[in-house]
Protein backbone atom coordinates (compact mmCIF):
# COMPACT_ATOMS: atom_id res chain seq x y z
CA UNK A 1 0.00 0.00 0.00
CA UNK A 2 1.48 3.13 -1.28
CA UNK A 3 1.77 5.84 1.97
CA UNK A 4 0.19 9.11 2.11
CA UNK A 5 3.58 12.17 1.71
CA UNK A 6 1.59 13.46 5.39
CA UNK A 7 2.32 9.52 6.67
CA UNK A 8 5.52 9.30 5.32
CA UNK A 9 6.25 13.12 7.81
CA UNK A 10 4.32 11.66 10.25
CA UNK A 11 6.94 8.49 10.35
CA UNK A 12 9.63 10.50 10.01
CA UNK A 13 9.22 12.97 12.80
CA UNK A 14 8.43 10.20 15.19
CA UNK A 15 11.90 8.76 14.49
CA UNK A 16 13.19 11.52 15.16
CA UNK A 17 12.13 11.33 18.65
CA UNK A 18 11.50 7.60 19.28
CA UNK A 19 14.30 5.99 16.91
CA UNK A 20 14.86 4.13 13.63
CA UNK A 21 11.79 2.04 14.70
CA UNK A 22 9.88 1.70 11.40
CA UNK A 23 12.90 -0.82 10.04
CA UNK A 24 12.49 -3.01 12.71
CA UNK A 25 11.67 -6.54 12.21
CA UNK A 26 8.73 -8.47 15.02
CA UNK A 27 12.03 -9.37 17.35
CA UNK A 28 13.42 -6.03 17.33
CA UNK A 29 10.48 -4.33 17.92
CA UNK A 30 9.79 -6.16 21.15
CA UNK A 31 12.77 -5.29 22.47
CA UNK A 32 13.64 -1.71 21.22
CA UNK A 33 14.54 0.32 24.03
CA UNK A 34 13.82 3.96 23.45
CA UNK A 35 16.50 6.68 22.97
CA UNK A 36 16.34 8.86 26.19
CA UNK A 37 15.08 12.59 24.98
CA UNK A 38 16.39 15.71 26.12
CA UNK A 39 13.96 17.86 28.25
CA UNK A 40 13.18 14.84 30.40
CA UNK A 41 14.37 13.11 33.65
CA UNK A 42 16.18 10.22 32.41
CA UNK A 43 15.12 10.69 28.92
CA UNK A 44 11.61 10.98 29.88
CA UNK A 45 8.73 13.57 29.98
CA UNK A 46 5.35 12.62 30.68
CA UNK A 47 3.76 15.06 28.18
CA UNK A 48 5.45 14.68 25.36
CA UNK A 49 5.24 10.45 25.72
CA UNK A 50 1.34 10.96 26.27
CA UNK A 51 1.39 11.92 22.65
CA UNK A 52 4.38 9.79 21.58
CA UNK A 53 1.75 7.00 22.43
CA UNK A 54 -1.26 8.37 21.13
CA UNK A 55 0.75 9.29 17.85
CA UNK A 56 1.78 5.40 17.92
CA UNK A 57 -2.07 4.26 18.14
CA UNK A 58 -2.72 6.64 14.65
CA UNK A 59 0.14 4.51 13.03
CA UNK A 60 -1.23 1.67 14.29
CA UNK A 61 -5.10 2.99 13.01
CA UNK A 62 -3.39 4.31 9.47
CA UNK A 63 -1.32 1.29 8.59
CA UNK A 64 -4.26 -0.66 8.63
CA UNK A 65 -2.85 -2.66 11.78
CA UNK A 66 0.13 -3.35 11.98
CA UNK A 67 0.95 -5.02 15.15
CA UNK A 68 4.50 -3.14 15.45
CA UNK A 69 2.94 0.50 16.38
CA UNK A 70 1.06 -1.69 19.22
CA UNK A 71 3.75 -3.15 20.61
CA UNK A 72 5.78 0.03 20.42
CA UNK A 73 2.55 1.87 22.13
CA UNK A 74 2.72 -0.85 24.77
CA UNK A 75 6.39 -0.85 25.23
CA UNK A 76 6.31 3.10 25.59
CA UNK A 77 3.75 3.10 28.36
CA UNK A 78 5.80 0.46 30.51
CA UNK A 79 8.69 2.38 30.05
CA UNK A 80 7.47 5.84 31.09
CA UNK A 81 5.59 3.99 34.08
CA UNK A 82 9.16 2.36 35.39
CA UNK A 83 10.96 5.69 35.17
CA UNK A 84 7.89 8.02 36.19
CA UNK A 85 6.43 6.19 38.57
CA UNK A 86 9.11 5.69 40.89
CA UNK A 87 11.60 8.25 42.60
CA UNK A 88 14.34 10.43 40.91
CA UNK A 89 16.66 8.02 42.32
CA UNK A 90 14.91 5.40 40.44
CA UNK A 91 15.38 3.13 43.28
CA UNK A 92 12.03 3.23 45.21
CA UNK A 93 8.27 3.63 43.74
CA UNK A 94 6.10 6.76 44.43
CA UNK A 95 4.79 6.49 47.81
CA UNK A 96 1.55 5.32 47.75
CA UNK A 97 2.02 3.15 44.84
CA UNK A 98 2.56 -0.68 45.04
CA UNK A 99 3.10 -3.93 42.63
CA UNK A 100 -0.52 -4.35 42.94
CA UNK A 101 -0.82 -0.95 42.48
CA UNK A 102 2.09 0.61 40.86
CA UNK A 103 0.32 4.24 39.99
CA UNK A 104 -0.92 4.89 43.32
CA UNK A 105 1.43 6.98 44.12
CA UNK A 106 0.62 9.35 40.69
CA UNK A 107 3.51 10.02 37.89
CA UNK A 108 5.78 12.73 38.05
CA UNK A 109 6.14 14.94 34.76
CA UNK A 110 9.86 14.62 34.43
CA UNK A 111 11.82 17.66 34.49
CA UNK A 112 15.07 17.86 34.56
CA UNK A 113 15.75 19.82 37.66
CA UNK A 114 14.09 18.43 40.62
CA UNK A 115 13.84 21.86 42.69
CA UNK A 116 13.37 25.58 41.44
CA UNK A 117 10.30 27.60 39.56
CA UNK A 118 10.98 24.86 36.57
CA UNK A 119 11.71 21.48 38.99
CA UNK A 120 9.93 18.48 38.72
CA UNK A 121 6.79 17.62 40.09
CA UNK A 122 2.97 16.32 39.29
CA UNK A 123 1.10 18.36 36.71
CA UNK A 124 -2.72 17.62 36.68
CA UNK A 125 -2.93 18.53 33.02
CA UNK A 126 -0.59 15.83 31.69
CA UNK A 127 -1.97 12.93 34.45
CA UNK A 128 -5.08 13.61 32.17
CA UNK A 129 -3.49 13.46 28.95
CA UNK A 130 -1.57 10.27 30.19
CA UNK A 131 -4.67 8.39 31.52
CA UNK A 132 -6.34 9.87 28.08
CA UNK A 133 -3.55 7.76 26.63
CA UNK A 134 -4.03 4.44 28.85
CA UNK A 135 -7.72 4.58 27.81
CA UNK A 136 -6.64 4.74 24.07
CA UNK A 137 -4.70 2.03 24.22
CA UNK A 138 -7.00 -0.09 25.97
CA UNK A 139 -9.82 0.75 23.28
CA UNK A 140 -7.06 -0.63 20.26
CA UNK A 141 -5.51 -3.01 22.38
CA UNK A 142 -8.94 -4.49 23.47
CA UNK A 143 -7.34 -4.79 26.50
CA UNK A 144 -9.19 -3.68 29.55
CA UNK A 145 -6.23 -3.53 32.07
CA UNK A 146 -4.56 -0.32 30.42
CA UNK A 147 -8.44 1.39 31.40
CA UNK A 148 -7.65 0.11 35.14
CA UNK A 149 -4.54 1.26 35.97
CA UNK A 150 -6.19 5.16 34.03
CA UNK A 151 -9.18 4.38 36.95
CA UNK A 152 -6.44 3.63 39.33
CA UNK A 153 -4.22 6.54 38.45
CA UNK A 154 -7.38 8.84 38.63
CA UNK A 155 -8.32 7.76 41.98
CA UNK A 156 -5.11 8.10 43.21
CA UNK A 157 -4.25 11.68 42.56
CA UNK A 158 -7.50 13.22 42.23
CA UNK A 159 -7.77 14.48 45.89
CA UNK A 160 -4.67 15.70 46.09
CA UNK A 161 -4.78 18.44 43.58
CA UNK A 162 -7.99 19.52 45.47
CA UNK A 163 -8.45 22.92 48.44
CA UNK A 164 -11.16 21.65 50.43
CA UNK A 165 -12.38 19.15 48.05
CA UNK A 166 -16.30 19.08 49.40
CA UNK A 167 -16.72 22.51 49.26
CA UNK A 168 -19.70 23.96 47.12
CA UNK A 169 -16.91 25.74 45.14
CA UNK A 170 -14.00 24.21 46.02
CA UNK A 171 -10.37 25.09 44.45
CA UNK A 172 -7.79 23.45 42.45
CA UNK A 173 -3.90 23.34 42.49
CA UNK A 174 -1.92 22.56 38.73
CA UNK A 175 1.09 21.33 40.06
CA UNK A 176 1.94 19.56 43.17
CA UNK A 177 4.70 17.58 44.79
CA UNK A 178 6.17 14.57 43.50
CA UNK A 179 5.10 12.59 46.43
CA UNK A 180 1.59 14.39 46.55
CA UNK A 181 2.17 15.73 50.04
CA UNK A 182 1.27 19.48 48.82
CA UNK A 183 0.68 21.99 46.13
CA UNK A 184 3.34 23.74 44.80
CA UNK A 185 1.69 26.59 42.87
CA UNK A 186 -1.38 28.10 44.79
CA UNK A 187 -3.61 29.00 41.27
CA UNK A 188 -5.40 26.84 39.08
CA UNK A 189 -4.67 25.94 35.37
CA UNK A 190 -7.98 27.13 33.16
CA UNK A 191 -8.41 23.56 31.92
CA UNK A 192 -7.77 20.93 34.86
CA UNK A 193 -11.58 20.61 35.96
CA UNK A 194 -12.55 20.16 32.35
CA UNK A 195 -9.96 17.83 31.84
CA UNK A 196 -11.01 15.74 34.73
CA UNK A 197 -14.10 15.33 34.21
CA UNK A 198 -14.14 14.58 30.32
CA UNK A 199 -10.93 11.98 30.77
CA UNK A 200 -12.70 10.33 33.76
CA UNK A 201 -16.04 10.02 31.79
CA UNK A 202 -14.23 8.50 29.15
CA UNK A 203 -12.87 6.35 31.56
CA UNK A 204 -16.14 5.11 33.21
CA UNK A 205 -17.41 4.62 30.00
CA UNK A 206 -14.83 2.05 29.00
CA UNK A 207 -15.07 0.14 31.92
CA UNK A 208 -18.93 -0.20 31.52
CA UNK A 209 -19.61 1.29 34.81
CA UNK A 210 -20.45 4.83 34.25
CA UNK A 211 -20.52 5.20 38.54
CA UNK A 212 -17.26 4.09 39.03
CA UNK A 213 -15.97 7.76 38.73
CA UNK A 214 -19.11 9.94 39.52
CA UNK A 215 -17.87 11.26 43.11
CA UNK A 216 -14.68 12.76 41.38
CA UNK A 217 -16.56 13.90 38.24
CA UNK A 218 -18.95 15.55 40.73
CA UNK A 219 -15.82 17.78 42.68
CA UNK A 220 -15.03 18.39 38.57
CA UNK A 221 -18.30 19.43 37.84
CA UNK A 222 -18.34 22.07 41.12
CA UNK A 223 -15.26 23.49 39.80
CA UNK A 224 -16.71 24.20 36.64
CA UNK A 225 -19.74 25.84 37.52
CA UNK A 226 -17.42 28.61 39.56
CA UNK A 227 -14.99 29.39 37.44
CA UNK A 228 -15.50 27.73 33.07
CA UNK A 229 -18.04 30.01 31.67
CA UNK A 230 -16.05 33.27 33.22
CA UNK A 231 -12.13 31.83 31.99
CA UNK A 232 -10.70 33.77 28.78
CA UNK A 233 -7.45 33.26 27.44
CA UNK A 234 -5.29 34.04 24.77
CA UNK A 235 -3.02 31.17 25.10
CA UNK A 236 -2.80 28.76 22.37
CA UNK A 237 -2.04 25.52 23.72
CA UNK A 238 -4.99 26.42 26.06
CA UNK A 239 -7.03 26.98 22.67
CA UNK A 240 -6.14 23.74 20.96
CA UNK A 241 -6.39 21.64 24.24
CA UNK A 242 -9.96 22.89 24.91
CA UNK A 243 -10.57 22.17 21.47
CA UNK A 244 -9.56 18.88 21.61
CA UNK A 245 -11.18 17.37 24.89
CA UNK A 246 -14.66 19.42 23.57
CA UNK A 247 -14.67 16.80 20.63
CA UNK A 248 -15.50 13.82 23.40
CA UNK A 249 -18.40 15.89 24.95
CA UNK A 250 -18.41 18.59 27.93
CA UNK A 251 -19.76 18.86 31.27
CA UNK A 252 -22.69 21.51 31.65
CA UNK A 253 -22.22 24.64 30.65
CA UNK A 254 -19.17 24.34 28.64
CA UNK A 255 -19.80 23.18 25.51
CA UNK A 256 -17.71 22.90 22.09
CA UNK A 257 -19.15 26.05 20.76
CA UNK A 258 -18.69 27.70 23.86
CA UNK A 259 -14.62 26.49 24.00
CA UNK A 260 -14.28 27.60 20.68
CA UNK A 261 -15.49 31.28 21.56
CA UNK A 262 -13.40 31.42 24.70
CA UNK A 263 -9.80 32.58 23.14
CA UNK A 264 -9.31 36.24 22.22
CA UNK A 265 -7.17 35.68 19.28
CA UNK A 266 -6.74 38.13 16.30
CA UNK A 267 -5.02 37.64 12.99
CA UNK A 268 -1.24 39.62 14.32
CA UNK A 269 -1.69 37.25 17.06
CA UNK A 270 -1.61 33.87 14.99
CA UNK A 271 0.21 34.62 12.40
CA UNK A 272 2.23 38.26 13.21
CA UNK A 273 6.16 37.65 12.98
CA UNK A 274 6.82 38.65 16.22
CA UNK A 275 4.35 36.09 17.67
CA UNK A 276 5.70 33.09 15.57
CA UNK A 277 9.42 34.04 16.81
CA UNK A 278 8.77 34.27 20.34
CA UNK A 279 5.88 31.64 20.86
CA UNK A 280 6.72 28.34 21.75
CA UNK A 281 6.25 25.95 18.35
CA UNK A 282 4.48 23.17 20.44
CA UNK A 283 2.14 25.17 21.27
CA UNK A 284 0.86 26.71 17.80
CA UNK A 285 1.01 22.76 16.93
CA UNK A 286 -1.53 22.33 19.83
CA UNK A 287 -3.73 24.77 18.53
CA UNK A 288 -3.58 23.12 15.01
CA UNK A 289 -4.57 19.73 16.57
CA UNK A 290 -7.85 21.32 18.65
CA UNK A 291 -8.69 23.00 15.60
CA UNK A 292 -8.55 19.66 13.43
CA UNK A 293 -10.77 18.02 15.56
CA UNK A 294 -13.01 20.78 16.18
CA UNK A 295 -13.69 21.34 12.54
CA UNK A 296 -15.02 17.92 12.40
CA UNK A 297 -17.73 19.03 14.51
CA UNK A 298 -18.26 22.75 12.87
CA UNK A 299 -21.13 21.73 9.93
CA UNK A 300 -20.31 24.56 7.45
CA UNK A 301 -17.46 26.19 9.29
CA UNK A 302 -15.37 22.97 8.52
CA UNK A 303 -13.53 24.32 5.39
CA UNK A 304 -12.25 27.48 7.24
CA UNK A 305 -10.98 25.61 10.20
CA UNK A 306 -9.51 23.35 8.26
CA UNK A 307 -7.62 26.63 6.20
CA UNK A 308 -6.54 27.88 9.91
CA UNK A 309 -5.41 24.58 11.16
CA UNK A 310 -3.18 24.01 7.86
CA UNK A 311 -1.60 27.18 8.29
CA UNK A 312 -1.08 27.62 12.20
CA UNK A 313 1.05 23.81 11.28
CA UNK A 314 2.80 25.39 8.65
CA UNK A 315 3.85 28.29 10.22
CA UNK A 316 4.59 26.93 13.38
CA UNK A 317 7.04 24.36 11.55
CA UNK A 318 8.68 26.83 9.23
CA UNK A 319 9.21 28.98 12.75
CA UNK A 320 10.49 25.53 14.36
CA UNK A 321 13.29 25.62 11.70
CA UNK A 322 14.18 28.99 11.38
CA UNK A 323 14.43 29.20 14.92
CA UNK A 324 15.33 26.42 16.33
CA UNK A 325 14.10 25.89 20.23
CA UNK A 326 16.46 24.82 22.71
CA UNK A 327 17.31 21.36 22.25
CA UNK A 328 15.06 20.95 25.06
CA UNK A 329 12.76 21.51 23.79
CA UNK A 330 12.30 19.77 20.13
CA UNK A 331 10.98 16.85 21.29
CA UNK A 332 7.85 18.11 22.19
CA UNK A 333 7.60 20.11 19.74
CA UNK A 334 8.29 16.95 17.06
CA UNK A 335 5.61 15.02 18.85
CA UNK A 336 3.04 18.20 19.09
CA UNK A 337 4.07 18.38 15.26
CA UNK A 338 2.75 14.89 14.35
CA UNK A 339 -0.37 14.83 16.41
CA UNK A 340 -1.51 17.88 14.20
CA UNK A 341 -0.56 15.98 11.33
CA UNK A 342 -2.36 13.41 11.10
CA UNK A 343 -5.07 13.51 14.39
CA UNK A 344 -6.15 10.38 15.60
CA UNK A 345 -5.37 7.62 18.12
CA UNK A 346 -8.05 5.34 18.27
Amino acid sequence: MEESVELNDFKAAMQLIYGPFDSLNASQTANWTFPENPGGHRGRYLWTDAFGVLNFLTLYKETGGDQKYLTLAGSLIKTVHAILGYDRGGKARLPGASTQNPLGGGLRIGKVNEKGPDGDGQYHHYLAIWMYALNRMSVASRDRSYNDQAIALARAIHPHFFLDVKADAPRMYWKIAMDMSRPLVASEGNLDAVDGYVVFSLLAATAGDPGCLAGEMADYQRVIDRKAKHTISNDMLDLGMSLWIAQWGSPDHVSAQQMGTRYKLDHQELFGEYARRTRLAFRDFGASLGLRCYACYAGDDKPAYERLARKLLRGGWEAFLRYQPEEELRPISRVMYTAALIPGGE
